[in-house]
Protein backbone atom coordinates (compact mmCIF):
# COMPACT_ATOMS: atom_id res chain seq x y z
CA UNK A 1 0.00 0.00 0.00
CA UNK A 2 2.73 2.41 0.96
CA UNK A 3 4.67 1.62 -2.24
CA UNK A 4 1.64 2.35 -4.37
CA UNK A 5 1.08 5.64 -2.55
CA UNK A 6 4.71 6.68 -3.09
CA UNK A 7 4.50 5.86 -6.79
CA UNK A 8 1.32 7.92 -7.15
CA UNK A 9 2.95 10.86 -5.35
CA UNK A 10 6.03 10.69 -7.59
CA UNK A 11 3.81 10.60 -10.68
CA UNK A 12 1.87 13.62 -9.45
CA UNK A 13 5.07 15.55 -8.75
CA UNK A 14 6.34 14.86 -12.28
CA UNK A 15 3.11 16.15 -13.78
CA UNK A 16 3.22 19.27 -11.61
CA UNK A 17 6.83 19.93 -12.64
CA UNK A 18 5.89 19.59 -16.32
CA UNK A 19 2.99 21.99 -15.83
CA UNK A 20 5.22 24.45 -13.96
CA UNK A 21 7.73 24.37 -16.80
CA UNK A 22 4.94 25.09 -19.28
CA UNK A 23 3.48 28.05 -17.32
CA UNK A 24 6.77 29.78 -16.58
CA UNK A 25 8.79 28.99 -19.71
CA UNK A 26 7.48 31.89 -21.81
CA UNK A 27 6.92 31.76 -25.56
CA UNK A 28 8.45 33.24 -28.69
CA UNK A 29 7.11 36.52 -30.02
CA UNK A 30 3.79 36.38 -31.78
CA UNK A 31 1.99 33.77 -29.60
CA UNK A 32 0.62 33.36 -26.15
CA UNK A 33 1.90 31.29 -23.24
CA UNK A 34 2.18 27.52 -23.16
CA UNK A 35 -0.82 25.32 -22.59
CA UNK A 36 -0.59 22.65 -19.86
CA UNK A 37 -1.35 19.87 -22.35
CA UNK A 38 1.47 20.87 -24.71
CA UNK A 39 4.02 21.25 -21.92
CA UNK A 40 3.23 17.82 -20.51
CA UNK A 41 3.41 16.09 -23.87
CA UNK A 42 5.89 13.17 -23.76
CA UNK A 43 8.04 14.72 -26.53
CA UNK A 44 8.35 18.00 -24.60
CA UNK A 45 9.12 16.24 -21.33
CA UNK A 46 11.77 14.15 -23.12
CA UNK A 47 13.34 17.29 -24.56
CA UNK A 48 13.50 18.81 -21.07
CA UNK A 49 15.23 15.63 -19.86
CA UNK A 50 17.68 15.92 -22.75
CA UNK A 51 18.57 19.44 -21.66
CA UNK A 52 18.88 18.50 -17.98
CA UNK A 53 21.09 15.45 -18.52
CA UNK A 54 23.29 16.22 -21.52
CA UNK A 55 23.41 20.02 -21.49
CA UNK A 56 23.81 19.96 -17.74
CA UNK A 57 27.15 18.14 -18.17
CA UNK A 58 28.31 20.74 -20.69
CA UNK A 59 27.38 23.60 -18.36
CA UNK A 60 29.06 21.93 -15.39
CA UNK A 61 32.35 21.62 -17.28
CA UNK A 62 32.04 25.18 -18.63
CA UNK A 63 31.61 26.59 -15.13
CA UNK A 64 34.96 25.08 -14.16
CA UNK A 65 36.63 26.72 -17.18
CA UNK A 66 34.79 30.04 -17.05
CA UNK A 67 35.39 33.02 -19.35
CA UNK A 68 34.32 32.84 -22.98
CA UNK A 69 33.72 29.08 -22.79
CA UNK A 70 31.05 29.62 -20.14
CA UNK A 71 29.65 32.52 -22.15
CA UNK A 72 29.18 30.49 -25.33
CA UNK A 73 27.82 27.54 -23.34
CA UNK A 74 25.12 29.80 -21.91
CA UNK A 75 24.21 30.76 -25.48
CA UNK A 76 23.92 27.06 -26.35
CA UNK A 77 21.59 26.61 -23.37
CA UNK A 78 19.57 29.60 -24.56
CA UNK A 79 19.25 28.08 -28.04
CA UNK A 80 17.93 24.80 -26.62
CA UNK A 81 15.45 26.72 -24.45
CA UNK A 82 14.18 28.53 -27.55
CA UNK A 83 13.82 25.25 -29.43
CA UNK A 84 11.78 23.80 -26.58
CA UNK A 85 9.36 26.71 -26.82
CA UNK A 86 9.13 26.27 -30.57
CA UNK A 87 8.31 22.58 -30.12
CA UNK A 88 5.52 23.53 -27.70
CA UNK A 89 4.17 26.02 -30.24
CA UNK A 90 4.26 23.38 -32.97
CA UNK A 91 1.97 21.23 -30.83
CA UNK A 92 -0.50 24.14 -30.75
CA UNK A 93 -0.24 25.50 -34.31
CA UNK A 94 -1.10 24.54 -37.85
CA UNK A 95 1.69 24.10 -40.40
CA UNK A 96 2.56 27.56 -41.80
CA UNK A 97 3.71 28.57 -45.26
CA UNK A 98 7.38 29.28 -45.93
CA UNK A 99 7.14 33.00 -45.14
CA UNK A 100 5.46 32.41 -41.80
CA UNK A 101 7.79 29.50 -41.04
CA UNK A 102 10.80 31.82 -41.41
CA UNK A 103 9.14 34.27 -39.03
CA UNK A 104 8.33 31.43 -36.63
CA UNK A 105 11.98 30.27 -36.57
CA UNK A 106 13.39 33.78 -36.20
CA UNK A 107 14.03 33.54 -32.40
CA UNK A 108 16.17 30.43 -32.93
CA UNK A 109 18.03 32.03 -35.81
CA UNK A 110 18.85 35.08 -33.69
CA UNK A 111 20.45 32.94 -30.99
CA UNK A 112 22.52 31.03 -33.58
CA UNK A 113 23.74 34.35 -35.02
CA UNK A 114 24.54 35.50 -31.49
CA UNK A 115 26.76 32.45 -31.00
CA UNK A 116 28.50 32.98 -34.35
CA UNK A 117 29.41 36.55 -33.36
CA UNK A 118 31.52 35.24 -30.49
CA UNK A 119 34.01 33.89 -33.09
CA UNK A 120 34.39 37.20 -34.94
CA UNK A 121 37.24 39.67 -34.53
CA UNK A 122 40.62 38.85 -33.14
CA UNK A 123 40.97 35.18 -32.27
CA UNK A 124 41.05 34.43 -28.57
CA UNK A 125 42.77 31.53 -26.84
CA UNK A 126 39.42 29.73 -26.82
CA UNK A 127 38.59 30.23 -30.50
CA UNK A 128 38.25 26.49 -31.10
CA UNK A 129 35.80 26.18 -28.18
CA UNK A 130 33.71 29.04 -29.53
CA UNK A 131 33.76 27.71 -33.06
CA UNK A 132 32.78 24.19 -31.99
CA UNK A 133 29.87 25.47 -29.91
CA UNK A 134 28.56 27.96 -32.49
CA UNK A 135 28.85 25.52 -35.41
CA UNK A 136 27.09 22.80 -33.43
CA UNK A 137 23.95 24.92 -33.11
CA UNK A 138 23.18 24.40 -36.79
CA UNK A 139 21.96 20.94 -35.69
CA UNK A 140 18.92 22.64 -34.16
CA UNK A 141 17.80 23.62 -37.66
CA UNK A 142 16.28 20.12 -38.04
CA UNK A 143 13.09 21.78 -36.86
CA UNK A 144 12.88 23.58 -40.24
CA UNK A 145 12.51 20.32 -42.18
CA UNK A 146 9.30 20.42 -44.24
CA UNK A 147 9.78 17.50 -46.63
CA UNK A 148 12.16 15.72 -48.92
CA UNK A 149 12.11 18.62 -51.40
CA UNK A 150 12.94 21.33 -48.88
CA UNK A 151 16.67 21.27 -49.69
CA UNK A 152 18.01 19.83 -46.43
CA UNK A 153 18.77 16.35 -45.13
CA UNK A 154 16.36 14.29 -43.09
CA UNK A 155 16.28 15.43 -39.44
CA UNK A 156 18.42 12.58 -38.07
CA UNK A 157 21.03 12.93 -40.82
CA UNK A 158 21.00 16.72 -40.43
CA UNK A 159 21.91 16.49 -36.74
CA UNK A 160 24.77 14.10 -37.47
CA UNK A 161 26.13 16.17 -40.36
CA UNK A 162 25.98 19.38 -38.34
CA UNK A 163 28.00 17.85 -35.54
CA UNK A 164 30.60 16.58 -38.01
CA UNK A 165 31.25 20.19 -39.02
CA UNK A 166 31.66 21.25 -35.40
CA UNK A 167 33.83 18.23 -34.58
CA UNK A 168 36.65 19.65 -36.73
CA UNK A 169 37.20 22.31 -34.05
CA UNK A 170 36.35 20.18 -31.03
CA UNK A 171 39.13 17.78 -32.02
CA UNK A 172 41.56 20.69 -31.90
CA UNK A 173 40.53 21.34 -28.32
CA UNK A 174 41.14 17.68 -27.46
CA UNK A 175 44.60 17.78 -29.03
CA UNK A 176 45.54 20.96 -27.20
CA UNK A 177 44.19 20.12 -23.73
CA UNK A 178 44.36 16.32 -23.54
CA UNK A 179 47.45 16.44 -21.33
CA UNK A 180 46.88 19.92 -19.85
CA UNK A 181 43.39 20.35 -18.41
CA UNK A 182 40.76 17.60 -18.04
CA UNK A 183 37.97 20.18 -17.73
CA UNK A 184 38.36 21.15 -21.39
CA UNK A 185 38.35 17.49 -22.43
CA UNK A 186 35.20 16.89 -20.39
CA UNK A 187 33.54 19.94 -22.00
CA UNK A 188 34.26 18.64 -25.51
CA UNK A 189 33.04 15.12 -24.75
CA UNK A 190 29.87 16.44 -23.11
CA UNK A 191 29.21 18.76 -26.05
CA UNK A 192 29.50 15.87 -28.49
CA UNK A 193 27.19 13.64 -26.45
CA UNK A 194 24.63 16.45 -26.34
CA UNK A 195 24.17 16.03 -30.10
CA UNK A 196 25.35 12.47 -30.70
CA UNK A 197 23.67 10.49 -29.25
CA UNK A 198 21.54 13.04 -27.32
CA UNK A 199 19.71 15.19 -29.85
CA UNK A 200 20.03 12.58 -32.59
CA UNK A 201 18.26 9.90 -30.54
CA UNK A 202 15.61 12.39 -29.44
CA UNK A 203 14.80 13.33 -33.05
CA UNK A 204 14.89 9.66 -34.03
CA UNK A 205 12.40 8.79 -31.32
CA UNK A 206 9.89 11.63 -31.76
CA UNK A 207 10.44 13.47 -35.06
CA UNK A 208 12.22 11.20 -37.58
CA UNK A 209 10.21 12.79 -40.44
CA UNK A 210 10.30 16.33 -39.13
CA UNK A 211 8.09 18.35 -36.76
CA UNK A 212 4.45 17.30 -36.44
CA UNK A 213 2.10 20.29 -36.60
CA UNK A 214 -1.39 20.33 -35.11
CA UNK A 215 -4.14 19.98 -37.76
CA UNK A 216 -6.64 21.78 -35.50
CA UNK A 217 -4.31 24.33 -33.92
CA UNK A 218 -4.21 28.06 -34.41
CA UNK A 219 -2.53 29.79 -37.31
CA UNK A 220 0.85 31.42 -36.79
CA UNK A 221 0.42 35.17 -37.12
CA UNK A 222 3.57 36.92 -38.42
CA UNK A 223 4.66 40.01 -36.58
CA UNK A 224 3.79 43.23 -38.35
CA UNK A 225 6.78 44.69 -40.11
CA UNK A 226 7.21 48.48 -39.84
CA UNK A 227 6.01 50.39 -42.87
CA UNK A 228 8.82 51.47 -45.19
CA UNK A 229 9.77 55.14 -44.88
CA UNK A 230 8.20 57.47 -47.43
CA UNK A 231 10.34 58.67 -50.28
CA UNK A 232 11.95 62.03 -49.53
CA UNK A 233 10.37 64.98 -51.38
CA UNK A 234 12.29 66.54 -54.27
CA UNK A 235 14.63 69.38 -53.28
CA UNK A 236 12.92 72.77 -53.59
CA UNK A 237 14.02 75.08 -56.36
CA UNK A 238 16.27 77.93 -55.34
CA UNK A 239 14.48 81.21 -54.81
CA UNK A 240 17.51 83.06 -56.12
CA UNK A 241 17.96 81.17 -59.40
CA UNK A 242 16.06 80.86 -62.65
CA UNK A 243 17.66 77.52 -63.61
CA UNK A 244 14.36 75.71 -63.23
CA UNK A 245 12.90 77.71 -66.12
CA UNK A 246 15.80 77.00 -68.46
CA UNK A 247 15.99 74.06 -70.86
CA UNK A 248 18.64 71.45 -70.06
CA UNK A 249 20.40 72.18 -73.34
CA UNK A 250 20.90 75.82 -72.35
CA UNK A 251 22.65 74.97 -69.05
CA UNK A 252 26.42 75.38 -69.04
CA UNK A 253 28.36 72.15 -69.38
CA UNK A 254 30.32 70.86 -66.39
CA UNK A 255 33.09 68.30 -65.85
CA UNK A 256 34.07 66.10 -68.81
CA UNK A 257 31.07 67.40 -70.82
CA UNK A 258 32.65 70.84 -70.77
CA UNK A 259 35.98 69.41 -71.92
CA UNK A 260 34.43 67.62 -74.92
CA UNK A 261 32.41 70.68 -75.82
CA UNK A 262 35.59 72.77 -75.84
CA UNK A 263 37.36 70.19 -78.03
CA UNK A 264 34.49 70.17 -80.53
CA UNK A 265 34.90 73.91 -81.15
CA UNK A 266 38.46 73.42 -82.42
CA UNK A 267 39.73 76.38 -80.36
CA UNK A 268 41.42 74.31 -77.65
CA UNK A 269 44.37 76.61 -76.96
CA UNK A 270 42.51 79.78 -76.19
CA UNK A 271 42.77 80.81 -72.60
CA UNK A 272 45.90 78.74 -71.89
CA UNK A 273 48.79 80.42 -70.14
CA UNK A 274 52.19 80.38 -71.79
CA UNK A 275 54.99 78.62 -69.84
CA UNK A 276 57.91 80.99 -69.44
CA UNK A 277 61.55 79.93 -68.88
CA UNK A 278 61.47 80.60 -65.15
CA UNK A 279 58.46 78.27 -64.74
CA UNK A 280 60.28 75.22 -66.11
CA UNK A 281 61.42 72.70 -63.50
CA UNK A 282 64.99 72.54 -64.74
CA UNK A 283 65.39 76.28 -64.18
CA UNK A 284 63.85 76.37 -60.68
CA UNK A 285 66.21 76.24 -57.72
CA UNK A 286 63.53 75.22 -55.23
CA UNK A 287 62.66 71.95 -57.02
CA UNK A 288 64.62 68.91 -58.12
CA UNK A 289 63.78 65.97 -60.34
CA UNK A 290 64.50 63.47 -57.54
CA UNK A 291 61.55 62.13 -55.57
CA UNK A 292 62.09 62.43 -51.80
CA UNK A 293 62.28 58.78 -50.74
CA UNK A 294 62.10 59.58 -47.04
CA UNK A 295 58.95 61.60 -47.50
CA UNK A 296 57.45 58.89 -49.69
CA UNK A 297 58.25 56.15 -47.20
CA UNK A 298 56.81 58.18 -44.35
CA UNK A 299 53.57 58.73 -46.23
CA UNK A 300 53.29 55.05 -47.18
CA UNK A 301 54.22 53.91 -43.69
CA UNK A 302 51.69 56.20 -42.03
CA UNK A 303 48.98 54.97 -44.41
CA UNK A 304 49.73 51.30 -43.69
CA UNK A 305 49.91 52.00 -39.97
CA UNK A 306 46.53 53.64 -39.89
CA UNK A 307 44.99 50.78 -41.86
CA UNK A 308 46.42 47.69 -40.16
CA UNK A 309 47.50 48.88 -36.73
CA UNK A 310 50.96 49.07 -35.14
CA UNK A 311 53.41 46.19 -35.60
CA UNK A 312 53.89 44.02 -32.55
CA UNK A 313 56.24 41.25 -31.41
CA UNK A 314 55.97 40.64 -27.70
CA UNK A 315 55.19 38.09 -25.00
CA UNK A 316 51.83 38.65 -23.30
CA UNK A 317 51.21 37.49 -19.74
CA UNK A 318 54.26 35.25 -19.97
CA UNK A 319 52.31 32.67 -22.01
CA UNK A 320 51.52 33.96 -25.49
CA UNK A 321 53.85 35.37 -28.14
CA UNK A 322 51.96 37.85 -30.32
CA UNK A 323 53.32 38.78 -33.75
CA UNK A 324 51.03 41.26 -35.49
CA UNK A 325 51.04 43.58 -38.54
CA UNK A 326 54.64 42.92 -39.55
CA UNK A 327 55.11 44.10 -43.16
CA UNK A 328 58.25 43.25 -45.14
CA UNK A 329 60.20 41.98 -42.11
CA UNK A 330 62.47 39.06 -43.03
CA UNK A 331 64.35 38.84 -39.72
CA UNK A 332 61.65 38.19 -37.11
CA UNK A 333 62.98 35.81 -34.43
CA UNK A 334 61.50 34.37 -31.23
CA UNK A 335 64.37 32.92 -29.17
CA UNK A 336 63.46 32.71 -25.50
CA UNK A 337 60.38 30.41 -25.55
CA UNK A 338 59.29 27.21 -23.82
CA UNK A 339 56.74 24.42 -24.20
CA UNK A 340 54.12 26.20 -22.09
CA UNK A 341 53.89 29.18 -24.43
CA UNK A 342 51.92 29.63 -27.66
CA UNK A 343 52.62 31.76 -30.73
CA UNK A 344 49.92 33.75 -32.54
CA UNK A 345 50.80 35.44 -35.85
CA UNK A 346 48.19 37.82 -37.24
CA UNK A 347 47.94 40.20 -40.18
CA UNK A 348 51.57 39.88 -41.35
CA UNK A 349 52.66 40.25 -44.97
CA UNK A 350 55.84 39.48 -46.92
CA UNK A 351 57.71 38.53 -43.73
CA UNK A 352 59.67 35.61 -42.27
CA UNK A 353 59.46 34.40 -38.65
CA UNK A 354 61.85 31.96 -36.96
CA UNK A 355 60.81 30.22 -33.73
CA UNK A 356 63.96 28.81 -32.14
CA UNK A 357 62.54 26.54 -29.48
CA UNK A 358 59.70 24.22 -28.52
CA UNK A 359 56.29 25.86 -27.99
CA UNK A 360 52.85 24.51 -27.21
CA UNK A 361 51.07 25.56 -30.39
CA UNK A 362 51.43 28.00 -33.30
CA UNK A 363 48.61 29.77 -35.17
CA UNK A 364 49.02 31.75 -38.40
CA UNK A 365 45.93 33.89 -39.05
CA UNK A 366 45.14 36.24 -41.99
CA UNK A 367 48.70 36.45 -43.30
CA UNK A 368 49.90 36.88 -46.89
CA UNK A 369 53.23 35.68 -48.32
CA UNK A 370 54.36 34.68 -44.84
CA UNK A 371 57.21 32.28 -44.07
CA UNK A 372 57.51 30.46 -40.74
CA UNK A 373 60.35 28.22 -39.59
CA UNK A 374 59.92 26.38 -36.30
CA UNK A 375 61.48 23.48 -34.40
CA UNK A 376 58.88 21.63 -32.32
CA UNK A 377 55.26 22.08 -31.24
CA UNK A 378 53.61 20.10 -28.48
CA UNK A 379 49.98 20.36 -29.66
CA UNK A 380 49.31 21.71 -33.15
CA UNK A 381 50.38 24.08 -35.91
CA UNK A 382 47.41 25.91 -37.48
CA UNK A 383 47.07 28.00 -40.64
CA UNK A 384 43.76 29.81 -41.15
CA UNK A 385 42.54 32.51 -43.55
CA UNK A 386 45.94 32.88 -45.23
CA UNK A 387 47.25 33.27 -48.77
CA UNK A 388 50.66 32.14 -49.96
CA UNK A 389 52.25 30.69 -46.81
CA UNK A 390 55.46 28.64 -46.54
CA UNK A 391 56.10 26.63 -43.39
CA UNK A 392 59.13 24.55 -42.48
CA UNK A 393 59.10 22.14 -39.55
CA UNK A 394 62.65 21.30 -38.41
CA UNK A 395 61.53 19.07 -35.54
CA UNK A 396 58.22 17.39 -34.75
CA UNK A 397 54.57 18.43 -34.99
CA UNK A 398 51.81 15.96 -34.08
CA UNK A 399 49.03 17.90 -35.84
CA UNK A 400 48.99 20.42 -38.69
CA UNK A 401 45.70 21.98 -39.82
CA UNK A 402 45.04 24.24 -42.79
CA UNK A 403 41.70 26.03 -42.91
CA UNK A 404 40.36 28.47 -45.54
CA UNK A 405 43.79 29.02 -47.07
CA UNK A 406 44.94 29.40 -50.67
CA UNK A 407 48.53 28.45 -51.49
CA UNK A 408 50.47 26.64 -48.78
CA UNK A 409 53.89 24.94 -48.88
CA UNK A 410 54.71 22.60 -46.00
CA UNK A 411 58.29 21.35 -45.54
CA UNK A 412 58.41 18.43 -43.13
CA UNK A 413 61.49 17.01 -41.46
CA UNK A 414 62.03 13.28 -40.92
CA UNK A 415 60.82 13.65 -37.33
CA UNK A 416 57.49 15.16 -38.46
CA UNK A 417 56.54 12.71 -41.22
CA UNK A 418 53.98 11.08 -38.91
CA UNK A 419 52.13 14.37 -38.43
CA UNK A 420 48.37 14.33 -38.98
CA UNK A 421 47.48 16.97 -41.59
CA UNK A 422 43.86 18.14 -41.77
CA UNK A 423 42.54 20.56 -44.40
CA UNK A 424 39.24 22.38 -44.90
CA UNK A 425 38.14 24.85 -47.58
CA UNK A 426 41.73 25.19 -48.82
CA UNK A 427 43.48 24.91 -52.19
CA UNK A 428 46.99 24.60 -53.65
CA UNK A 429 48.47 22.75 -50.68
CA UNK A 430 51.81 21.04 -51.30
CA UNK A 431 53.76 18.99 -48.77
CA UNK A 432 57.49 18.47 -49.34
CA UNK A 433 59.27 15.63 -47.58
CA UNK A 434 62.97 14.65 -47.54
CA UNK A 435 64.23 12.26 -50.20
CA UNK A 436 65.27 8.69 -49.50
CA UNK A 437 68.97 9.52 -49.34
CA UNK A 438 70.80 12.35 -47.57
CA UNK A 439 71.73 13.95 -50.89
CA UNK A 440 68.37 13.45 -52.59
CA UNK A 441 66.08 16.34 -53.43
CA UNK A 442 62.85 17.10 -51.61
CA UNK A 443 59.82 15.17 -52.84
CA UNK A 444 56.73 17.26 -53.45
CA UNK A 445 53.24 15.89 -52.77
CA UNK A 446 50.04 17.73 -53.67
CA UNK A 447 47.11 17.29 -51.30
CA UNK A 448 43.75 16.82 -53.08
CA UNK A 449 41.31 19.68 -53.07
CA UNK A 450 38.56 18.01 -55.09
CA UNK A 451 36.56 14.97 -54.02
CA UNK A 452 34.08 12.60 -55.62
CA UNK A 453 31.03 11.52 -53.59
CA UNK A 454 29.17 8.37 -54.66
CA UNK A 455 26.05 7.00 -52.95
CA UNK A 456 26.64 3.27 -52.44
CA UNK A 457 25.18 0.66 -50.11
CA UNK A 458 23.04 3.19 -48.26
CA UNK A 459 25.72 5.82 -47.65
CA UNK A 460 28.07 8.17 -49.47
CA UNK A 461 31.62 7.10 -50.23
CA UNK A 462 34.12 9.93 -50.70
CA UNK A 463 37.37 9.59 -52.63
CA UNK A 464 39.86 12.27 -53.73
CA UNK A 465 39.74 13.19 -57.42
CA UNK A 466 42.86 12.20 -59.37
CA UNK A 467 44.06 13.93 -62.51
CA UNK A 468 46.07 12.31 -65.27
CA UNK A 469 48.21 14.11 -67.78
CA UNK A 470 47.45 11.46 -70.41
Amino acid sequence: MEDQLIQRLESAVKRLEALSTGFHGGAPSGDGGDSPDASSDPSIVAFADLVDVYLGRVSSAAEKIGGKVLEVTNIVREAFAVQKQLLIQIKQSQKPDLARLAEFLKPLNEVIIKAARTTEGRRSDFFNHLKAASDSLSALAWIAFTGKDCGMSMPIAHVEESWQMAEFYSNKVLVEYRSKDPNHVEWVKALKELYVPGLRDYVKGFYPLGPVWSPTGKNIVPSKAPAPPAAPPPPPASLFSSESTQASSSKPKEGMSAVFQELSTGNVTSGLRKVTADMKTKNRSDRTGVVGTVEKENRAGSHALSKTGPPKLELEMGRKWVVENQIGKKDLVIEDCDARQSVYVYGCKDSVLQIQGKVNNITIDKCTKMGVVFKDVVAAFEIVNCNGVEVQCQGSAPTISVDNTSGCQLYLSKDSLEASISTAKSSEINVLVPGAGPDDDWVENSLPQQYIHVFKDGHFETTPASHSGG
